[in-house]
């Protein structure tokens, strides 16, 4: 899809567009991955768990990944016991074990603590396993880093090969990385891991080796086709990934309008019909997303702004070539991993309508009214 056509559009706004062909391209690209290694593929729906990726997902990969029960009811809707379903969280609760149970193929318990606690009331056909905090750090970024001093993420390795805590267990959860761009955080994650525990993996039956690595964007695959075959022949382990992000680069993108413009302390100011609530990470990482259409050298600045009351409502300021007018179209690019998962209706304002990008051209399939703010709002 040329997303530069989304400014011309007459697309009611604002609006979240899922490209299809562009999606499709990257599970295919995982489905190749998954062919030459191995390996089992399986789709993190927290990044996005709209049925209609997790449909067109289904036939490229093994499973899905969740990390609550209501995800866990979603994914199984779509997954219909065709496949694995895969679960580890900090946050089990008591009352929800027994429906997770049944609706998980493997669980991987978060801590020593919360598997003692737990573990009995996992029925015999869940794989009951551990995630391992390997203690190394990658990602500079405190708030993305899973092995962060006191991480809740996770058994820490030095505990757990002095302790017996492994023993009872039939498989293996990691994830070190963020966005990651080559194998070598991975290679360095398995070599300790192999390291302190190699007398154990091969009573095991399966390794996690989680999320975090952009690997549609890597373009040399032989190490991690390499490090699978090792882990399998070794020690006889299923080998399983979890992306996210990766299955939903370049997929979607947010459009929206310019409704109001205005001269503040002598900067223009561009008010648009959408807001950091439809895409939180801007607000609560403080970065200044990609636009259609922006140039650096451009000789027109404008700061673009949400329409909420929030004073920290903003986007950032942008360079164009032309002065921005009202009803110009704003499009928002690579938004759709943890963008509309955590979209909020602050101040009252809709959440975006849904459009596929298809064979068919833009199509609308999802539309939220005022009947679904307010239930979300009146007593039962």
């Amino acid at each position: 899809m040329d997303i530069s056509t989304l400014t011309q559009s007459d697309i009611a706004t604002p609006a979240f567009v899922l490209d299809e062909a562009q999606l499709l391209a990257n599970l295919q690209s995982l489905a190749a991955l998954r062919q030459q290694s191995a390996c089992k593929v399986l789709y993190s729906i927290k990044s996005l768990p709209f049925t209609q990726v997790l449909k067109l997902a289904k036939p490229f990969i093994d499973g899905f990944s969740v990390s609550s029960l209501f995800e866990a009811k979603l994914a199984d809707e779509v997954l219909s016991k065709a496949g694995s379903l895969h679960l580890t969280t900090p946050g089990i609760r008591p009352n929800e074990l027994a429906e997770l149970a049944e609706l998980c193929t493997h669980i991987s318990f978060n801590s020593l603590s919360q598997h003692q606690r737990f573990a009995s009331g996992i029925a015999a056909q869940t794989s009951v396993g551990l995630r391992v905090n390997p203690k190394l750090s990658f990602v500079e970024d405190a708030r993305y880093n899973p092995c962060r001093p006191h991480s809740k993420l996770g058994v820490d390795i030095d505990r757990l090969w002095q302790s017996s805590g492994i023993d009872p267990i039939q498989g293996l959860h990691i994830h070190t990385q963020f966005s990651g761009t080559d194998y070598t955080p991975l290679l360095k994650t398995l070599e300790k891991l192999t390291r302190y525990l190699r007398d154990k993996l091969g009573k095991l039956r399966w390794l996690n080796l989680g999320g975090g690595y952009l690997y549609c964007q890597i373009k040399d695959q032989q190490p991690f086709i390499e490090q699978v075959q090792t882990l399998k022949n070794t020690f006889g382990l299923e080998v399983y990934i979890e992306p996210g992000k990766s299955v939903l680069e370049n997929t979607a993108h947010l459009v929206a309008t310019v409704i109001d413009l205005f001269d503040s302390d002598g900067k223009t100011i561009a008010i648009l019909d959408t807001s950091v609530n439809h895409q939180p990470e801007v607000f609560e990482y403080q970065f200044q997303p990609e636009i259609v259409g922006q140039d650096a050298n451009g000789r027109y600045k404008a700061i673009l702004a949400g329409s909420t009351c929030l004073a920290g409502d903003l986007f950032g300021e942008y360079r164009f070539n032309h002065a921005l007018q009202l009803g110009d179209k704003i499009v928002f690019k690579n938004i759709g991993a943890y963008s509309l998962v955590k979209a909020s209706r602050f101040n009252g304002y809709n959440l975006p309508d849904i459009y596929k990008q298809g064979d068919n051209g833009l199509e609308k399939i999802k539309h939220y009214t005022y009947q679904d703010y307010r239930q979300q709002w009146v007593e039962d």
